[in-house]
């Protein structure tokens, strides 16, 4: 196990690509946490796989979104697993926040997977042939804007399924949806360094007190919670995958005084780092 876990990002804008199981096996066995944003389509083979600390067992034709910020652990994929995926850097997604959608997730439910039928799958596979040759062809024609468009083509495909499946059940875009995404967002972004409500509301440039009754509302969680399951949900994440002393995992959450740190984890996990790392939960 690593002592530190690397982070991995797209290096250009967007990736789309195709990969074997023996392939995936070889040189996505390490934990990482995952910058980018993913989706993902099982075209043939089984595949397990850790998201921050949730095991998730992939099936031929699953379709899967991968939220950016998510600790990313492969245990297996089958011989003959086949992996279609397209992949937007962190820089893409900030560039773009406005037009790209995304399901509403959070470090809790960082992982969302459909079941797409036969029908279904023909439709994906043809339309990734299509991609597929537009980009081999003429990589001119995928610019910025006809990428942020196929992006949302295949969240809107699934959107209903994202929705059901999500904890923070998405509404129409009012205003308080707008707030509570742009919140979750900046949550997802700067929880290592932000852990007051306060942060978030100042850059927002609303009041605390109008942030937490929109969060309140929108989604049935106080805005503290979702911070504080970032952290925790991070933290767990380190403690599992790497072998990074504690007081190392401490300070890239923005602790600067690991006996602080240990008390917050208990308080809210109810054991201490080191009991949870050793399996003594």
């Amino acid at each position: 196990m690593q002592n530190e876990i690397p982070l991995i990002d797209c290096p250009i804008d967007y990736i789309f690509g195709e990969a074997s199981g023996k392939v995936l096996n070889e040189y996505m066995r390490f934990p990482c946490k995952i910058k980018c944003g993913v989706y993902a389509f099982m075209a043939a083979g089984t595949a397990r796989a850790t998201v921050n600390i949730t095991q998730y067992e992939f099936q031929e034709n699953d379709v899967l979104y991968l939220s950016p910020n998510s600790f990313f652990r492969v245990h297996e994929f089958s011989e003959d697993a086949r992996v279609m995926y397209i992949v937007l850097s962190s820089s893409f997604l900030e560039k773009n926040a406005y037009s790209i959608r995304r399901p509403r997730l959070t470090m809790m439910d960082a992982c969302q997977i459909v079941q797409v039928t036969e029908e279904q799958k023909q439709v994906i596979l043809h339309f990734s042939q299509l991609l597929d040759e537009a980009v081999n062809c003429n990589p001119s024609m995928i610019d910025t804007e006809r990428m942020v468009h196929v992006y949302n083509l295949i969240h809107l495909t699934f959107h209903d399924y994202f929705v059901a499946n999500s904890e923070t059940k998405q509404q129409p875009m009012d205003r308080k949806s707008e707030i509570f995404q742009e919140y979750n967002e900046l949550v997802m972004k700067h929880y290592q360094e932000w852990h007051h409500v306060s942060d978030y509301a100042s850059a927002m440039h609303i009041t605390v007190p109008h942030l937490c009754s929109t969060i309140k509302q929108a989604s049935s969680r106080t805005a503290g919670d979702l911070i504080v399951d970032a952290i925790i949900t991070d933290a767990k994440a380190q403690l599992k995958l790497s072998m990074a002393p504690i007081k190392e995992v401490a300070i890239s959450l923005g602790f600067e005084n690991v006996a602080f740190f240990n008390r917050f984890f208990k308080t809210h996990t109810g054991f201490t780092p080191k009991n949870y790392r050793n399996g003594e939960e």
